[in-house]
């Protein structure tokens, strides 16, 4: 079961662990936060260090073991042994590979364990030396609930005088998860300063602050989609699914007991629009997409894999709810497998597969491959992605709609005199990409000659180029019966 922060810092509190190491992106809020639990449970003083300005509450001498790490042991040590207290000392493991801070530390453990004082060292992230990982227990301290900052919304709609409608807070509050507070607050300046107000625009610039975020962490993208289901012809089944789904990361639908949808797989022949219906299943939600970088999550020295990785996690997590992508998830995982990398391609994979499994933040992660036989089976398996589609080469009748939505979208104002059953019929065999690819050719040689296309001109470029499925029949022949098998579901 879950435990908040709050929770669990209580406990390890009361259990009297020597050592609490926490990680957080909000130094400030954490201190706050340690004061509010510290005062309602124990009652006992709290005494703040950090490297520039030392001890700002110790009684004695302002400023002691400033510049000096090893001092502000001492003054732990020091201390009277009756006497209880909470030591909060910032950026700490910055100086844990020094082998006299380690011993010290060491030294310290035996004697902490027979006092009620806790030792509480803050850092923005787990870098633990291995003689000490045994000795601390490590909590982190996550970013805002949806809860929290709702209540900091609705805080700040009051200072400024402004009464929003309960769905506008509830989109807000979700478009703000992922940021800081002190984010959230900064972000809603800016757009006060813009406009003198907080409307639809504001999300806009929210977005914006996660894409900067986001941009950061070079493994993850956060491209922008203005992509629909209506610019995607065919796949009715698939549509209805993400249709009946489309309301499940809102407030009714957990108090309805619905589980979070956990995602799904596209598999499929090349240029059937996987990609697309990636990114327009984001735009047709109205949630954040971010694009997994499988490539630069392998790149680097040994153990980086794996701290990207729990990185990722930590950030879409933190954004959800949110669209998770994973291109050619079939070329990422399956290309790794076979490099010689001391184990590291396992545990990634490993640490992955655990989060598919258990994660409970609403992250829709939609997969696409080419190449179901090269995906390892424990990553399709049921309990891990929702479904699996396959995407097959179009219908005459979902070409004729593929049709229609190119030329609406080049030609909108006279789609109407091009004859769609005869292109759709002229195009069997083609893949979505490969019939839009068709129509650039058309319009490209007309354009030469000065004049508007037509369908004939689309006909013969038709005619001009070779679709995949004749120049790879047998895998379009192995991916078909794969999924007349009953093993995947028809998009």
């Amino acid at each position: 079961m879950y435990q908040s922060f709050g929770d669990e810092f209580r406990l390890v509190l009361k259990a009297r662990f020597p050592i609490i190491y926490i990680s957080t992106q909000e130094e400030e809020r954490l201190e706050f936060t340690v004061r509010k639990l510290v005062q309602t449970s124990e009652a006992q003083p709290i005494y703040t260090w950090d490297f520039v300005e030392g001890y700002k509450s110790n009684p004695n001498v302002k400023g002691f073991g400033a510049r000096n790490p090893l001092q502000a042991l001492d003054l732990i040590e020091k201390m009277g042994e009756q006497k209880s207290a909470v030591f909060i000392l910032k950026d700490f493991h910055k100086f844990l590979t020094d082998i006299v801070i380690c011993r010290k530390i060491k030294n310290l453990l035996q004697s902490l364990k027979k006092q009620s004082k806790t030792i509480i060292i803050t850092a923005n992230e787990i870098d633990i030396p291995a003689e000490l990982f045994s000795s601390l227990i490590v909590l982190e301290f996550t970013l805002p609930t949806a809860q929290e900052i709702r209540i900091e919304l609705k805080r700040l709609f009051q200072c400024i005088g402004q009464e929003p409608e309960e769905k506008f807070i509830e989109a807000l509050t979700r478009a703000c998860q992922g940021l800081t507070l002190e984010k959230v607050r900064q972000t809603l300046s800016k757009s006060l300063a813009k406009a003198s107000t907080i409307n639809n625009a504001t999300i806009d610039i929210i977005l914006d602050e996660k894409r900067q975020i986001v941009a950061k962490t070079q493994i993850l993208d956060f491209p922008k989609t203005e992509a629909r289901l209506i610019d995607i012809g065919g796949l009715n089944n698939l549509k209805y699914w993400l249709k009946i789904r489309r309301r499940s990361f809102t407030e009714k639908a957990e108090l309805y007991g619905i589980p979070t949808p956990k995602g799904l797989i596209l598999a499929g022949i090349q240029g059937t629009g996987k990609s697309l219906t990636a990114k327009a299943i984001a735009g047709e939600w109205k949630l954040p997409l971010l694009q997994l970088d499988v490539g630069r999550l392998f790149e680097g020295v040994i153990g980086e894999s794996e701290k990207r990785m729990r990185r990722m996690i930590q950030i879409v997590e933190a954004l959800a709810p949110c669209i998770l992508w994973i291109d050619e998830i079939d070329k990422a995982f399956a290309n790794q497998t076979q490099q010689s990398d001391s184990g590291t391609t396992n545990r990634v994979t490993g640490t992955f597969l655990t989060w598919l499994s258990e994660k409970q933040s609403p992250v829709f992660v939609v997969a696409t491959a080419n190449h179901l036989d090269s995906i390892p089976l424990e990553i399709i398996r049921k309990g891990r992605f929702d479904e699996i589609f396959f995407v097959d080469l179009p219908t005459k009748q979902e070409r004729k709609q593929i049709f229609a939505v190119i030329l609406n979208k080049f030609r909108p104002s006279t789609k109407q005199y091009f004859n769609l059953d005869l292109l759709s019929t002229s195009a069997k065999g083609f893949s979505g990409s490969e019939i839009e690819q068709a129509v650039i050719e058309a319009m490209h040689k007309a354009f030469s000659e000065e004049r508007e296309f037509n369908e004939n001109d689309i006909i013969l470029s038709l005619q001009q180029i070779i679709p995949l499925s004749l120049i790879d029949t047998t895998r379009t022949t192995q991916l078909r019966e794969w999924a007349e098998s009953g093993r995947l579901r028809i998009a």
